[in-house]
C-alpha cells in the first residue's frame, strides 16, 4: 500500500521510499524530510480539489505533498490490536 492509498485520519508506518530512476531527487528529498522505515505517519486532510494535496504528518512536523509523491512512499497500516 502507498501513503496515496491511506485513508483520512489514517496511520501506518513508513516501510520505503520508491526511487523511479537513479539519483532521484524526489525520492532522495522525501527521505531526508523523515520518509523513513519505521517512521510513523498520518493523513491528517485532503486538499478540496481532486483531493490535493495531502496534508501527512511524520512525527511531529506536517507536509503537504502531491499525490504523486505520496505514491512513492510504501507503508504498512497499523492495526487497532498493534497500536495496544
Amino acid at each position: 500500500m502507498t501513503l496515496s492509498d491511506l485513508p483520512l485520519h489514517g496511520s501506518a508506518q513508513v516501510e520505503s521510499v520508491r526511487d523511479l530512476h537513479a539519483n532521484d531527487a524526489i525520492a532522495r528529498r522525501l527521505k531526508e524530510l523523515g520518509f523513513v522505515k519505521g517512521e510513523d505517519v498520518r493523513l491528517v486532510a485532503r486538499g478540496p480539489i481532486g483531493g490535493e494535496p495531502l496534508l501527512v504528518q511524520v512525527g511531529f512536523t506536517r507536509f503537504a505533498l502531491r499525490r504523486t509523491e505520496a505514491a512513492r512512499i510504501e507503508i504498512s497500516v497499523k492495526t487497532p490490536e498493534a497500536a495496544a
